[in-house]
């Protein structure tokens, strides 16, 4: 019996859009995913895909990234979007609510489920062991962030104190595998995105990854357990949470003023997220005109990862997308959904036409 044609490897966002494609395209893919549930780390996001409206605002967010990659994801997205919808994503907005992005607020289990509907079977509790010789595959693992040595060897000493806020399947396994094929690494290993989460004894579930966020250092006066203090210089507060990483234990305090709590951050008030901190079980504190919240890095995806060409292709017959493909968010921060989108069809294409 013939095999594949393809073998994907990961069905979060990356994995399940380029099997989507290579199977619109007519072929027969073989898509593994190790965790018990497709969808990744994507389904349990807010589902914002966006680019920055201006090119130049992009290589000034991620000036560290490859300005190949980072052209096509910004001159694709718009079409790529537009297949996701034609294919039945739900979408829940078609606004970022940022003036500096431009994109689509998707409905996660929807846009699972849709990407599912094209494919067909996923084997599930099933890890990609060894690249095959014989059959091209596409590498949607998911990065490292759930891999503590990994994360330790990379980004941080503390490794052990970060709150995992992705799934908990992304070990690495595409980076060890395509390593091994010849693959190289990017820059920007030691970068990750992420937020500052309530400190234990905390309760943080899956569901409560977005909604646990504490993200208002622009409103607090941030400092770590000796009191040195940090302000934020990106409008992402990326950089917050990454310094809290290589800060002892991993643990930030936020001196939040009584005149900050009725400020907004998007869609949700500082005090609303103060209070859910406090709600969670975080330690809390009320002093003289103003309330202190300790906080814990939280990472949910690795941004360095396998270097890649335009054609998604990080070794002979090996392709990487998704947060196992660095160089796009180098130095900064852009929408990760994004590039798994863009460069998941990219792949199925090239890997089909080779």
């Amino acid at each position: 019996m013939p095999g594949p044609d393809l073998v994907v490897a990961g069905a979060g966002m990356g994995g399940l859009v380029a099997a989507a494609r290579a199977r619109e395209l007519g072929a027969d893919v073989l898509v593994l995913e190790k965790g018990d549930r497709p969808g990744g780390s994507m389904r349990l996001s807010g589902g914002f895909v966006w680019r920055y409206r201006d090119w130049e605002r992009f290589r000034a967010e991620c000036p560290d990234g490859d300005p190949e990659l980072q052209r096509i994801v910004f001159e694709r997205l718009d079409a790529a979007l537009a297949w996701l919808e034609e294919l039945g994503a739900p979408v829940l907005a078609r606004e970022t609510g940022n003036p500096l992005t431009s994109g689509l607020r998707l409905d996660p289990a929807g846009l699972t489920e849709a990407l599912v509907g094209r494919i067909g079977e996923i084997r599930l509790g099933e890890a990609l062991r060894e690249l095959p010789h014989d059959v091209p595959v596409v590498l949607a693992t998911g990065g490292f962030h759930a891999d503590e040595e990994l994360v330790l060897r990379h980004i941080t000493p503390h490794a052990g104190e970060l709150v995992v806020r992705g799934n908990p399947w992304s070990t690495g396994d595409g980076l060890r595998l395509c390593l091994d094929r010849g693959a190289r690494l990017t820059g920007g290993m030691d970068e990750f995105w992420g937020r500052n989460m309530p400190a234990p004894p905390a309760r943080i579930e899956p569901g409560d990854f977005r909604s646990l966020g504490q993200s208002y250092a622009k409103h607090a006066r941030v400092v770590n357990a000796d009191g040195a203090l940090y302000e934020s210089v990106t409008w992402s507060e990326i950089d917050v949470a990454q310094w809290t990483a290589r800060q002892p234990r991993a643990r930030a305090w936020y001196h939040v003023p009584d005149s900050a709590l009725g400020e907004w951050v998007r869609d949700r008030a500082v005090g609303e997220m103060v209070e859910a901190a406090r709600a969670a079980g975080a330690p809390v504190e009320r002093r003289d005109g103003e309330t202190v919240v300790e906080v814990v890095s939280g990472i949910t995806t690795t941004l360095g990862g396998l270097g890649t060409d335009t054609c998604a292709r990080a070794a002979d017959g090996v392709y990487a997308v998704g947060a196992d493909a660095g160089g796009i968010s180098a130095g900064g921060w852009a929408s990760t959904l994004a590039s798994a989108l863009v460069f998941g069809r990219i792949a199925a294409e090239s890997a089909l036409e080779n």
